[in-house]
């Protein structure tokens, strides 16, 4: 190995992440596409996740120093308290000096308020601080999550995303805002201790602090098996949670195919798991408090033994008292320090899931230097484009062609073929592997996604409706639009009729998905969203898949309206819906192999005309 050279810091994990990654390619696709394979994450800590840490924790300083300051304040206030029970039981009381005693106990009394008060002041800024990264790490995630590609989200459960963005967060910011304030005063606490231990007496206190070297040589021990246990704790959350999402997605299917009990069964695996793993990690991390609280108990025995046998001449009632105190004292910030330790690891293994997801790289993005698209004709041009969601499988290959602006573009073909691949490309949902793909002349990967997608009317094969009011759900296509927008978008579609039969009308609140609304009737809805932007280039992926034949027909007549003056894509198992496309192209194998009308490509008796012949005769 001589002459290698070792990554350190970032870049270390970063290459143990490839190398693993590399050699598990298999587990760790596996693992992001399942809800019982475990996600694989650097078990060291990462000094690039620790700053981020420190960037959020610079966001709420002056809540932190402020909570900083009073606490010591109060904390000194709190430790001259022995001092003064020692003065009354030493001198007060054998003196039977009342006054004396009295002004002991008043300025007893005034430590106990100080220390109070200004705790309370402090709990209060720290939990400010708290909210405050926790707001900042979930917008920055949610922020990311809204630009990473659909490459990201096919590839893993929806559930494991989600429980980064509420639960995960959640659970960091207690670590990061009281955590850290805790831990620089309790090391501040400790030296001030020691300081008034040694005001007491030096060999009491030299005993005191004997057990410290046992404490540390423990812990670190046990570290790196604490920090293990908390992510395989991470995991076996992970884990449950997207099974959950998805089990609570499909119930219908569940219910209809009466699999209720076998899905009871993984839960109960899953939380099994969880819980096991869990238990695991709560036996280590509480071996750090049963040894931090084993030490101090012996030192605290020892203090008092010899104070009373072994010191000459014997301490005195007053000095054991005040002693005890702070040797109590001493040894509670150092099992304070083991809690929060034990908080920051588990933290950690939070936040290393957390800061993975917001170092994903977004992947479509605007290029350097990329220019605003302007108010475009509708030209677009294919030119050699290839393309596979999987670099070994290519979906699409060396695909060309040409839309005129107002032409309408009808593709067909097999199930798998790369119909909806043409739309996505063109929309920019991926980059394309090879190739071009021009609009009014002018190459979409170097123009901003932004100004390309506003001049684009894209209605998906997946009509997701957003929990709201139905008008709500229509104006999300352009969200300034007037009451009298929404509606005629709505009347122009057809799906005005339904709409005004509901109880409120375009005011009738929404569930999520749709919910209570049929499945036509969704669709309806998403294509008057489509409608409403009116784009300049439209894609239609299955636009009419599931409307009646009845519906169907005011559809068409929308389709026909909307289509005018406006360069169209329309993806369609239905022919009729197709029939008077000025262009029509057949693909399969990832390749265009008939394109014309389709007077012509009935004429040429080929795919196309096989295909339209199997649907009539069905």
């Amino acid at each position: 190995m001589s002459g290698t050279t070792k990554p350190n810091g970032p870049i270390k994990g970063r290459l143990r992440d490839r190398i693993k990654n590399a050699a598990n390619s298999t587990t760790e696709k596996g693992a992001r596409n399942r809800y019982d394979a475990d996600e694989y994450l650097d078990e060291n800590v990462s000094l690039f996740n620790i700053k981020r840490c420190i960037g959020y924790i610079a966001g709420v300083q002056n809540h932190l120093k402020l909570a900083l300051v009073l606490s010591l304040i109060g904390n000194l206030v709190a430790l001259a308290g022995p001092l003064f029970i020692q003065h009354a039981l030493d001198v007060a009381v054998p003196n039977k000096d009342v006054k004396l005693l009295l002004i002991m106990a008043a300025l007893l009394t005034g430590t106990i308020v100080v220390s109070i008060l200004f705790g309370m002041i402090r709990s209060i800024l720290v939990a400010k601080a708290g909210q405050s990264i926790i707001h900042d790490i979930r917008y920055d995630l949610f922020s990311h999550l809204q630009k990473l590609p659909f490459s990201f989200y096919d590839g893993r459960p929806h559930g494991k995303i989600f429980v980064r963005v509420v639960p995960y967060v959640n659970s960091v910011s207690d670590a990061l805002s009281n955590g850290i304030l805790n831990f620089i005063l309790e090391i501040l606490n400790i030296i001030f201790i020691i300081f008034f231990m040694f005001r007491v007496s030096v060999p009491l206190a030299t005993v005191t602090i004997l057990g410290l070297p046992f404490l540390a040589v423990f812990i670190l021990i046990v570290k790196t098996k604490q920090r293990r246990a908390w992510q395989r704790v991470s995991n076996k959350n992970s884990n449950l949670n997207a099974y959950v999402q998805e089990s609570i997605d499909g119930v219908r299917v569940t219910q209809a195919f009466d699999r209720q009990n076998r899905n009871l069964d993984i839960l109960d695996r899953l939380t099994e798991e969880r819980n096991r793993e869990w238990m695991n990690a709560q036996y280590i991390s509480n071996t750090v408090w049963f040894s931090t609280e084993t030490i101090s108990q012996i030192v605290f025995s020892f203090v008092y033994i010899m104070g009373a046998y072994w010191m000459h001449p014997m301490a005195s009632f007053g000095m054991l008292l005040a002693m005890g105190n702070y040797v109590w004292r001493f040894w509670q910030p150092i099992i304070n320090l083991g809690n929060i330790y034990n908080t920051f690891i588990t933290a950690m293994s939070y936040l290393d899931r957390i800061f993975d997801t917001i170092a994903e790289p977004i992947g479509i993005e605007d290029a350097p230097g990329a220019i605003s698209l302007p108010p475009i004709r509708g030209h677009v041009q294919f030119e050699h484009v290839s393309f596979g969601y999987d670099p070994a499988q290519m979906v699409l290959k060396n695909v060309s062609f040409v839309a005129e602006p107002s032409d309408s573009i009808a593709i067909v073909g097999p199930t798998g073929a790369g119909k909806t691949t043409i739309v996505n490309l063109l929309s920019r949902f991926y980059n394309i592997s090879d190739g071009k793909i021009m609009v009014d002349g002018l190459d979409i990967m170097k123009l901003s996604i932004h100004s390309l997608r506003n001049q684009m009317g894209i209605m998906l094969q997946d009509n997701y409706l957003f929990t709201g009011t139905i008008a709500g759900n229509i104006r999300y296509g352009k969200l300034d639009a007037t009451d009298a927008e929404v509606r005629a978008a709505a009347e122009l579609i057809g799906a005005n009729s339904f709409i005004e039969k509901l109880p409120k009308g375009y005011d009738t609140p929404v569930a999520e998905r749709g919910g209570g609304i049929s499945q036509g009737e969704r669709q309806l809805l998403a294509f008057a969203r489509t409608l409403l932007c009116d784009p300049r280039i439209l894609i239609l992926d299955e636009a009419t898949s599931s409307i009646d034949t009845g519906t169907e027909q005011l559809v068409q007549q929308g389709i026909r309206t909307l289509m005018k003056g406006r360069t169209s894509f329309i993806i369609a198992h239905r022919l009729s819906t197709i029939r008077d496309c000025s262009h029509i192209m057949y693909i399969a194998d990832g390749r265009i192999l008939e394109r014309g009308t389709h007077d012509e490509l009935m004429a040429m008796e080929g795919h196309y005309y096989q295909l339209c012949r199997a649907q009539y005769s069905e």
